[in-house]
């Protein structure tokens, strides 16, 4: 029987790269997405074996929607080998803008307590079974704040910290936790972006690399590496040049930009 994969964030960038990848390896597949008919032409598109999938329609910032999805996808089609938490938004803020403490607070429920609420459904049987992975996919924009991305910076590094604490929690169980940490990657979301990306990486080689860290049982990784040197420098450096290396860069695009 082909193992399974469920993955939310199915609908475009990493989450519909990483599902292709997984299914190119033999596994079947749990796509969760809010936009079902984006998914299925996707599906259709690929030719992708229906026995070998389901989409499963939820919104993960929404705690019944993505839990019912999570347990609609034990009675249809067991539990899962990997369960990848994909989904993700990535949007500039201004404090000072009423508006943007709303995307704050979205961010937070989509990025995080979506991701815990995409686990919950299987963590229990994972855990009487003695076998499973649960995938974070953080940022490296999680290591270290930067100007605008007062939302995505800490949701990421917060992220970082949740996979951290359910890796101890779950250390002895059999249960394995993977949090990925991807730099610039050529999605919907960064195309927006008016700075820089050094490194940028196409969905599909992220999904290559991720696949293969998941494989090989590892419990964090910078992808690409270089990502990570980057980031750890930065980490390094004291407050005052930080920020005056950052002074004035453009900022990422808030949603009334959009």
């Amino acid at each position: 029987m082909p193992r399974l994969a469920f993955i939310t964030g199915a609908s475009s960038g990493i989450g519909q790269a990483l599902a292709w990848r997984f299914y190119q390896a033999g596994y079947s597949l749990a796509l969760v997405t809010r936009r079902v008919a984006e998914v299925q032409d996707w599906v259709n598109a690929r030719r992708i074996e229906t026995a070998r999938c389901q989409i499963y329609e939820a919104d993960v910032a929404v705690l019944d929607s993505i839990v019912a999805a999570g347990q609609a996808c034990l009675l249809q089609q067991g539990l899962p080998d990997v369960v990848i938490a994909g989904a993700g938004i990535s949007l500039g803020v201004d404090t000072a803008q009423r508006a943007d403490i709303d995307v704050i607070s979205r961010t937070f429920a989509t990025n995080n307590i979506g991701t815990a609420a995409s686990f919950h459904p299987f963590v229990s049987a994972m855990v009487e079974r003695g076998s499973g992975v649960l995938v974070g996919i953080a940022s490296v924009n999680g290591i270290r704040g930067l100007p605008g991305h007062g939302a995505n910076c800490p949701s990421k590094a917060a992220m970082i910290s949740y996979c951290e604490c359910l890796r101890g929690e779950l250390r002895s169980s059999g249960v394995r936790v993977v949090t990925l940490c991807p730099g610039y990657i050529d999605t919907p979301l960064t195309r927006k972006n008016a700075y820089s990306m050094p490194f940028l990486m196409r969905p599909e080689d992220f999904a290559e690399k991720a696949f293969k860290a998941i494989e090989a049982g590892v419990s964090y990784r910078v992808i690409p590496w270089q990502m990570g040197v980057v980031a750890k420098v930065l980490r390094l450096l004291p407050n005052w040049l930080f920020d005056r290396i950052f002074a004035g860069r453009p900022r990422k695009p808030r949603s009334a930009d959009l």
